[in-house]
Formats: structure tokens, C-alpha cells, sequence
């Protein structure tokens, strides 16, 4: 079993085949983190990694002692006894003291992985696939105990963390931070990267030098946001995408987060991860129990590319579940740039009659279907047809798509309410509001109050009704607002700190509710594009719009960003209209598609407006991606050349036994009178021979292509000008087609 325990020297020792993780119990019952990275080989001790010796203005545990918790690497630390760093939890007694002391008091390993009961979590599928450690902490004087989780999965660099806190005393107990883990690192020698940006620019890749004190990224908006992602990452100043040190940290979660890393005096650095606590404080009753988020730690020791791989594997296939998890995502076709608000039936049908003619398999009714909208101004909560545009229904419409020989689906925002609806009209305390206040709106809209399960239990309702009632087989799930006035009505004063929160708990218990309903159903998470793109969704919903900004060139930077973390297989990507809605570009249409492919593909445009020979070249692009889609959305990614440093862009995805890959090159800007270019792959196999394009007259070893590289013709990549783009089809050559 992966996980031993030293009872001689009270040392743990997480392992697999790539990395270490060491924990001890210190000399005064707390827990040290005495070593993380690449895998070493056990022994009783490494308590010689304890730092301890006396400082000036160093508090230490006790009279005599060299432990001072400034000084050491700890687990799971608090403030108050010696250690001023930014804690990973706060709690707050009766007498008003912040003083926690929480000692070992047993553990227990098992194989496999238990779930987080109401949150979104990796899961194992079979014991063999991960062990797990529980290690329980009480504190002898409030009588709280914590119970920290840690998951090893038997063949990835992570690990899976996450506190359980349960109130065993008598008192009230108040958690004012409470973080899914903490790394203490023993130097400062890195790079923070983040991803971070704005609408319509999400996840773009930002580094920066640590120095000492603190830097931080994070969201209070309610959502992970679009400003910031839930991850960052550690790695050293020489390490590129494909050698060198990584320490990665991702959380699995939707709301409110922070992540930062703390630099002290003597270099030593600390990473946190958790819900932000500026927006959270949580009464704990006697009896009573608070979960955290998971967070996943990944290492690599082989650069940023393996860091990602890692995430893709377990995020891909024991995060996102379910009946899509591992199928091929279907082409499909979104009218909202085609037609916007002004739709009916007829203009729907015919778009729908193009989309088949040219191989699209689901077409997907955007915004404007329900209530009175007509625009942003009503309609927001009544799920319900309006007949006046679809006189037949949503059955109706689902029905004569079906006929057509595709699958319907349509987009919804269950969390908003507009004034003007029937719902708030018959609700208006069901919005999230502080009574006697104003109530800011955005787009015309307001937020229910999901942390309410009345709430959640009406919007459930309408929408079981219309999936039960038609042939739906995908949902876009929207949330285009950030939360303002977080206060729910319903709740005392002491209970508002929980509202966050609960919120986010709410839609998961809602997407919870409805995948058990309808299992086969396909959801798409969306949030203003890009702003509830996380980990927490993935878990729901395999696949998630990563941006409202659907130019080819501005997507570039956001897909590479996004990969980071996430798998092709999430990232919604369609190819649309232009000039850009956007930016006001205009891209060829190929490289439109050569962008969205890497991805779960669609189209956003009004097909019909195309011309003949356009859409000649949709059906086209739409064969090829059919016969290559299990590649491009489940192949081994691997980024070549980034778009933040330079006029070009490159990445590849592997197929996982390494006979077919595709590579996808894109230049910017072009340029005149250029030198020669070479494009160094990775992934292939160097022992095997390739043909590329389905040249059978030339054949490449894998070693070749990955060492000297493919030669790029300019002339002929260029041809179209600006934003151009190529494709390169590689395939395994047989030993009798080379005569070997």
C-alpha cells in the first residue's frame, strides 16, 4: 500500500511511482510537512528535515524546545502560537479567543476514495486506483476535532486534500477561514503562474517572480470568476513546457476563492487554497460538521506539459462522470449570432435543415424561447414556451428536429430572474437582497437566492417539467451576473456568513438532481462565457463554454491558457460569424475551425448566409473533424509554441498509443521575405515512422519529427495572409509500407 506509517519516528509517507509526499508529527502533536516532490525511497525517519534551532523573536512550543512554528512546515496551520504566517483555518470560541491547538489523535488508511457529500470531487472507480489517508486532530479544550483527507491515486504526480471541522464540544464554535490545503515550501526560488484576465479574455497565462510577502489572486464575485482561475502553479525560473519543477494546486470548487502564496523573512514559501474567507464565517452547533473543497496538488518534474497532463487525466476521466464523460462530443450549431432574440419556428427550421445538409448533429435554441423575452428586460424565470414564437412547444420544435435527423437542446439561466416575470412577481423576496436597500441589478437581472431550497425546488420543477415533457438531449446552463447583496432574507444574522456558500452548494444540488433524472442528458456550463469555468462544474457538467470571445486569434490565447488545467474534451469551442462580435476581426474560415477544433466543436453563425463554396468547406472541415474527434478530444495535448511569446501558436494532441496525431500551427500576423522554420513535436513515439498529410512518399521517424522537427512553408502556410493556419494529419507507417 502506498501510504506507510513510521509509529518509531511518527512519520507518514505518501508514494507512488513518481512522488513522495512526507508528513510527521511534530514533537507538540501538530502535523509537519517535511518533504513533497519526486518520489524518494522510504526510510523510519526524515525527521532531520524539522527545522529548529533559536531565533530572535521566535515563539516556541514550549520551555527548552528548538520547535518554533514560525520556522517549521506544517500541514494544516494556525494562527496565534508562534507561527504569523496567514493560517489555513480560523476558529472563534465563546470567549472570543482564536487559539486552536489541534494534536494527533489517530488515522486510519484505506483504499480507494470516499465522496464529498453534497460538494464536486475526484473520484476512484476501483480501490486499486488511489489510497487514502485520515488523519484526526482534537483539540483538548473546545473539543473540535479536524479530520484531514489526503488521496494518492496510484498512477498520477496528485494528491487530493481536503478538512473536515466537527464541533465534539459544547460551545459555539465559529469558522472564519477554513482552506483546503496548505504546501509549505522550504525556498522562495519560483515563478507563480496564474490564470487571469476579463471577459472575453479568460485564463490568459500570467508569471511573476515571488518575492517576500504576499501575492494573491482570488474571487468574492460569487463565481470562480473570469478574472481569476482556481489554480496556480510553482514552478522554477529554468523550467519551460517540457523540463524542470512544478508544483501545481487546483480547487475543486465554484464560488469564492482565494489562492495565494506567502514568502517570509528566511525564503520559505506557503501555498494556500480555499473558499476566500472575507465572504465566509460558519456557526458550528454542537453536532454539527463543515466540509471544505477539494483541492489537488500536482508535481511534475518534466515541465509544464506534464503538470497539464495530469490534470487532463484526472480531471477528464475521475472528475467529469456520467454518460458523456468518455464519448465523443456531437457537432453542433447555436442560432443566438444568427438570429439573437428574433427567432420563430420557420427562421429555426431553416437553419436547422442547413446544418443537417452539411453534418451537424444537435442544434442548440439559445436565449429568447421562455416567458415574455424579447430582450434582456423579461422573462428571466419563467421556463416556460412562449407560443407565440414556437406555437407547437418545445416538444413541438425538439420533435421536428428530431425528424431532421439531429438532436435539439436549448439554453437556460435558472439562477436569474428578471422583475418583469412571473416568477418574481410572485416571488419578489426570493431574490438575494438586503432588506430596506437597493438591490443592484446587471443585464437587467437579479439573483435568486439558491440558498434557499424553496428556491431551488421551484426552478427544479419548471424545468423537470419541460425535460420530461420533450426529446432534450443537451442544456446550456448560463449564469451572466456576478452576485451583489449577498444577504438572504431568510436567514438570522449569524447564519449570513454561510450564504455564499450555501448558494453555490444549491446549484450543485440542483445539477445534482437533474442528472439523476435524466442521465443521458449533455450540459454545458456557461457563465458569461468564462466566469464559472472550473473544476466544480466540470464534475456536472463535462463540457463548459470557456469564453464569450469566439475570434479565432483572441481564442488562441484563451484555449492555451485554459489547457493549463483542463481537458480539449471540456472546452467549448464553435467557429463564428465575421467580422467578430467581439473584436471586430475577420479570420478565414479555416482557421476559424483549425482554433475550434481542439475542443467540443461547434458552430455559432447563420449558415445560411454562407456562401456555396463556404459551406462546401464546412461539411468538409465537419467530415474530417467526425473521423478524427476521438483524437481531438481525448489525445494527449501538448502545447509547442506559446501565444504570449511570439507571432505564432502550435500544439499537437497524441493519440494515447501514439500511431495518429494532429498538429495545429497558426501564424498572426504575416511577415515578408521570412527565414526557414522547423516545428519540433512532441508526444510521438521516436522508435516508430510517421506519414504526415497522408504522404506516403516521405516518411519521418518519430525521432525526427521531435528532434529536428517538421519544415514549415511559409509560403505555402501564408498564402491566405494575416491570421493564417495549417494542419498536420500524421499517421503510423506499417514496417512493410518503409520496408523495414
Amino acid at each position: 500500500m502506498p501510504i506507510i506509517y513510521h509509529a518509531t519516528s511518527h512519520e507518514f509517507h505518501l508514494y507512488n511511482q513518481q512522488i513522495s509526499y512526507l508528513i510527521q508529527i511534530l514533537e507538540n502533536g501538530q502535523l509537519g510537512m517535511l518533504y513533497y516532490g519526486k518520489r524518494i525511497s522510504d526510510k523510519e525517519s526524515f525527521s532531520y528535515l524539522v527545522s529548529g534551532r533559536q531565533r530572535s523573536l521566535a515563539v516556541y512550543v514550549r520551555e527548552g524546545s528548538q520547535l518554533s512554528l514560525q520556522y517549521a512546515a506544517q500541514e494544516y496551520p494556525s494562527y496565534g502560537t508562534g507561527d504569523f504566517h496567514d493560517p489555513a483555518f480560523c476558529i472563534v470560541q465563546e470567549n472570543g479567543s482564536m487559539i486552536s491547538d489541534f494534536q494527533y489523535v489517530s488515522h486510519m488508511v484505506y483504499p480507494g476514495k470516499k465522496p464529498l457529500v453534497g460538494l464536486p470531487a475526484t473520484y476512484t472507480e476501483s480501490e486499486e486506483e488511489a489510497d487514502t489517508l485520515e488523519i484526526t486532530l482534537e483539540d483538548a479544550v473546545d473539543g473540535a476535532r479536524l479530520v484531514l483527507n489526503y488521496t494518492i491515486f496510484s498512477d498520477l504526480p496528485a494528491i487530493a486534500r481536503s478538512a473536515r471541522f466537527i464541533n465534539a464540544g459544547s460551545q459555539v464554535l465559529t469558522l472564519e477561514r477554513a482552506m483546503s490545503a496548505c504546501v509549505d515550501l522550504p525556498d522562495d526560488n519560483f515563478e507563480m503562474v496564474q490564470l487571469s484576465g476579463a471577459w472575453s479574455r479568460e485564463r490568459h497565462v500570467k508569471t511573476r517572480h515571488l518575492e517576500q510577502g504576499i501575492q494573491s489572486i482570488g474571487s468574492t464575485r460569487g463565481n470562480s470568476s473570469a478574472e481569476h482561475n482556481p489554480f496556480l502553479a510553482l514552478k522554477r525560473p529554468y523550467t519551460n513546457e517540457f523540463q524542470g519543477e512544478v508544483y501545481a494546486i487546483s480547487l475543486v470548487y465554484s464560488s469564492n476563492f482565494l489562492a495565494q502564496v506567502e514568502v517570509d523573512t528566511h525564503g520559505m514559501s506557503r501555498a494556500l487554497i480555499g473558499i476566500h474567507p472575507d465572504t465566509f464565517s460558519w456557526q458550528l452547533n454542537p453536532g454539527e460538521s463543515f466540509q471544505t473543497p477539494e483541492a489537488v496538488l500536482a508535481f511534475s518534474a518534466n515541465g509544464l506539459n506534464s503538470m497539464s497532463q495530469t490534470y487532463h487525466r484526472l480531471y477528464g476521466r475521475r472528475l467529469a462522470r456520467g454518460f458523456w464523460r468518455d464519448r465523443e462530443r456531437p457537432v453542433l450549431i447555436n442560432n443566438w449570432e444568427a438570429t439573437e432574440y428574433d427567432f420563430d419556428e420557420k427562421k429555426i427550421l431553416r437553419i436547422a435543415k442547413t446544418a443537417k445538409q452539411v453534418g451537424i448533429e444537435l442544434f442548440v435554441l439559445d436565449d429568447g424561447w421562455f416567458g415574455a423575452r424579447r430582450n434582456d428586460f423579461a422573462g428571466l424565470g419563467d421556463w416556460v414556451v412562449n407560443r407565440e414564437k414556437l406555437p407547437d412547444g418545445i416538444a413541438g420544435l425538439a420533435n421536428k428536429i428530431e425528424a431532421l435527423g439531429m438532436k435539439f437542446g436549448f439554453w437556460i439561466e435558472p439562477e436569474m430572474v428578471n422583475i418583469d416575470s412571473d416568477l418574481y412577481r410572485s416571488h419578489p423576496d426570493w431574490i438575494l437582497h438586503v432588506p430596506a436597500r437597493n438591490a443592484s441589478p446587471c443585464r437587467h437581472q437579479y439573483v435568486l437566492d439558491f440558498s434557499r431550497s424553496e428556491v431551488v425546488d421551484a426552478v427544479h420543477d419548471m424545468l423537470y417539467h419541460l425535460l420530461s415533457t420533450a426529446k432534450i438531449s443537451y442544456i446550456k446552463w448560463d449564469m451572466n451576473r456576478y452576485l451583489s447583496e449577498c444577504y438572504s432574507i431568510e436567514k438570522p444574522p449569524s447564519e449570513q456568513g454561510k450564504v455564499f456558500h450555501q448558494y453555490i452548494l444549491g446549484v450543485y444540488n440542483l445539477y445534482e438532481r437533474l442528472l439523476k433524472e435524466f442521465p443521458n442528458l449533455l450540459f454545458e456550463s456557461c457563465s458569461s462565457g468564462g466566469a464559472r469555468f472550473d473544476p466544480g462544474m466540470l464534475y456536472y457538467a463535462p463540457q463548459g463554454w470557456i469564453s464569450d470571445n469566439t475570434d479565432a486569434i483572441e481564442r488562441l490565447r484563451i484555449q492555451y491558457g485554459t489547457s493549463f488545467v483542463y481537458p480539449l474534451s471540456s472546452m467549448g469551442a464553435h467557429v463564428s460569424m465575421v467580422p467578430n462580435q467581439q473584436v471586430g476581426r475577420i479570420t478565414p474560415l479555416e482557421t476559424r475551425t483549425n482554433v475550434a477544433m481542439f475542443g467540443a466543436f461547434g458552430y455559432e453563425l447563420d449558415l445560411n448566409s454562407l456562401s456555396r463554396d463556404e459551406l462546401d468547406m464546412v461539411a468538409k472541415q465537419i467530415t474530417f473533424i467526425k473521423e478524427h474527434r476521438q483524437l481531438l478530444q481525448f489525445g494527449i495535448f501538448w502545447r509547442l509554441r506559446s501565444p504570449f511569446e511570439g507571432n505564432d501558436t502550435a500544439w499537437i494532441t497524441v493519440s494515447p498509443d501514439q500511431s495518429r496525431a494532429v498538429v495545429a500551427y497558426f501564424q498572426i500576423l504575416n511577415r515578408s521575405n521570412t527565414g526557414w522554420d522547423r516545428l519540433k513535436l512532441a508526444g510521438l513515439d521516436p522508435a516508430r515512422h510517421y506519414y504526415v498529410n497522408g504522404n506516403t512518399s516521405c516518411v519521418y521517424g518519430g525521432d525526427e519529427l521531435m528532434e529536428i522537427g517538421l519544415v514549415l512553408q511559409r509560403e505555402e502556410i501564408c498564402s491566405s495572409g494575416d491570421f493564417s493556419s495549417t494542419l498536420f494529419d500524421i499517421c503510423q507507417a506499417g514496417e512493410n509500407e518503409i520496408g523495414l
